[in-house]
């Protein structure tokens, strides 16, 4: 059966005065109908840039989808002009944006934003869809929905905001919901009862899910397969309990390392991922985490690694076989020694210095 949605080699860039930023460099993934894909990473890996190219939402200028193809239910969405990708955006393909506040029209009330898609995509009557509008309001927790439903966006918490945008998202049931940090600033029952919510979704009518997030935690619970994110690429994706078990790439290994873990004893200390993303501009043709990496070798400095198959249905972008323990032993040798296992700026080439030199 062929996916629901199909990312094929998708580049977007922003031109800037400074230059291009490759903020999505060659990314390809599959989501079937009734299946959750995580994607993980920090910020500035590309992830939201991912899912708001997927939208057809990335504001231009500066942004542009400059290659690839993104097939939805076999149609390929960049090819549609903006009323039919209108059609699809809010009905079929659904969002929960990171930002409440921005997302949400400060002049218009709740009442309003919500009733109006129920309107136009399902061809609700206003009574049918203020009364959709309360069920919705109450399924994400919102207390005295009929009350709320004629309040203004600042007159709602920034968790209550959130919620409100959950609803939203699921009030038209898309065959696809993109969530972008659905859980963000909501306490932990709250977002346990959200999560919930997606899943009982999922199940129910079959909603294809991608689940944008920095908490390792709640894609471990929710996803079945995970997708990890590095300066606008892909560099490792498995099953989610593949990954988790047996993470392939230095950089996954990292994020997973640093999660605190309740079988550590008392005053054991994190193991942070030293150093910062690289910058995006001019980025040489290497691979984009060796300054940060315990395992780099001169070897990458030379090309950057391709996804390469690791494990049935694994994949990572590393040119070497690296395992979690071997990567907690150089990272443990290298704290020790308190330097870097190999200084990277004596490694390149002068024109690819500064490059690496801002990543760091």
């Amino acid at each position: 059966m062929a996916p629901l949605l199909e990312v094929k080699d998708l580049k977007t860039y922003f031109y800037t005065q400074d230059g291009v930023v490759r903020a999505v460099d060659g990314v390809s993934f599959s989501v079937n109908r009734g299946e959750t894909l995580g994607i993980v990473g920090e910020s500035g890996s590309g992830k939201s840039v991912t899912s708001l190219s997927i939208m057809r939402l990335i504001p231009s200028p500066p942004g542009r989808i400059v290659g690839g193809e993104i097939l939805f239910d076999g149609e390929n969405l960049l090819d549609l002009d903006e009323d039919e990708m209108r059609k699809i955006r809010g009905r079929r393909i659904s969002m929960i944006f990171q930002d409440p506040m921005t997302s949400l029209n400060p002049v218009l009330t709740i009442g309003r934003q919500m009733t109006e898609p129920l309107q136009l995509h399902l061809n609700m009557s206003a009574s049918q869809a203020r009364k959709r509008a309360i069920e919705l309001l109450s399924m994400v927790g919102i207390p005295s929905p009929e009350r709320r439903l004629d309040d203004y966006p600042h007159q709602f918490s920034g968790g209550m905001r959130q919620r409100v945008m959950i609803a939203m998202a699921i009030s038209c049931n898309p065959e696809l919901l993109i969530a972008d940090e659905p859980t963000t600033a909501l306490d932990v029952t709250i977002q346990a009862q959200i999560l919930e919510l997606i899943n009982r979704l999922k199940n129910e009518l079959d909603t294809a899910v991608i689940i944008i997030t920095h908490d390792l935690g709640v894609v471990a619970g929710m996803a079945d397969k995970v997708q990890v994110m590095y300066a606008g690429r892909v560099v490792e994706e498995a099953p989610t309990d593949e990954l988790y078990h047996n993470p392939r790439m230095p950089y996954t290994i990292g994020l997973l390392d640093s999660i605190p873990r309740l079988d550590e004893h008392r005053g054991a200390r994190l193991t942070p991922i030293r150093g910062l993303p690289p910058d995006l501009i001019d980025l040489p043709p290497i691979c984009p985490f060796s300054p940060r990496c315990d395992f780099v070798q001169e070897s990458c400095l030379n090309v950057v690694p391709p996804l390469r198959r690791v494990g049935p249905n694994h994949r990572a972008a590393c040119l070497f076989e690296v395992t979690r323990e071997q990567h907690q032993q150089a990272a443990a040798k290298a704290a020790a020694e308190g330097v870097e296992t190999i200084d990277i700026a004596k490694k390149v080439t002068a024109a690819q210095e500064p490059a690496i030199l801002r990543s760091r």
